[in-house]
């Protein structure tokens, strides 16, 4: 894999079991970014920390300072995760003409060998509060679980827990990349949701393609999520009051 900023083309996929059925899928492109590298060599005509049709802003991750690879430094530290020096991709939605929401992104952080040595899930619900889920000694491909202890969605409770996998692969020069997150509540599977795309450098051209194609993704993207919710609740899916979040800012 090249150490090269790249970009997304691809699919959110998600599908609610209960009490109603409620299912979609929408074309979306996404960011990943080799985070030790930009550092060092640039991020590959993207603006960064400063405006841009398209932009990356350290500052939109973490405790909101202006050098994220501080930040998921330290939190691993503090997690005892010693061994992720290596390059950290993070998987993630750029600002789009200077607005932006990430409700969730990924940082797959990896030992100087090259192996993945943590998942960083990093949450964002519509209430502007944020919530990270560490995934210790992760196998792509592997399922990977943790308690759910966020609110994201008031059509879903505390309860229960994720199942996580993900996948990168690279055949023949094409790249793909996968994160799948299934949510069970006390009573079995409730949501399946993914998103999946193709990877390619992030270059002029491809920038210019993600904004003909999408111009306004980061806009539509709060709609959808509001007009999905007015179908549950149209749908009578209970409504649940949102609790406080968790103290801990990271669950393991």
């Amino acid at each position: 894999m090249t150490l090269t900023p790249m970009i997304g083309f691809g699919q959110v996929r998600h599908k609610r079991l209960k009490p109603a059925g409620n299912a979609f899928a929408y074309p979306t492109y996404f960011l990943m970014l080799p985070m030790r590298a930009m550092q060092l060599q640039g991020s590959g005509g993207l603006a960064h920390n400063r405006r841009g049709l398209l932009s990356f802003f350290d500052k939109d991750h973490g405790d909101g300072r202006n050098n994220a690879v501080s930040w998921i430094d330290e939190l691993l530290l503090r997690e005892g995760v010693e061994d992720a020096k290596g390059e950290i991709w993070l998987h993630t939605y750029p600002r789009v003409f200077g607005y932006t929401f990430k409700p969730v992104s990924f940082w797959y952080c990896h030992t100087t060998e090259g192996q993945l040595r943590a998942i960083v899930v990093e949450v964002n619900n519509t209430f502007g509060e944020r919530h990270c889920y560490l995934l210790d000694e992760p196998r792509y491909g592997q399922e990977l679980t943790a308690d759910k202890v966020f609110h994201v969605s008031p059509f879903c409770t505390l309860e229960g827990g994720y199942r996580f996998r993900f996948m990168r692969s690279a055949h023949d020069g094409v790249e793909k990349t996968v994160a799948r997150i299934d949510y069970d509540d006390s009573a079995g599977p409730l949501l399946e949701t993914s998103v999946s795309g193709t990877l390619e450098p992030l270059t002029p051209a491809s920038m210019r393609k993600a904004l003909w194609r999408y111009p306004a993704m980061t806009f539509g993207l709060i709609a959808r999520i509001h007009w999905q919710a007015f179908r549950l609740w149209r749908k009578h899916v209970p409504f649940i009051r949102k609790p406080q979040p968790p103290e801990i800012f990271v669950t393991r």
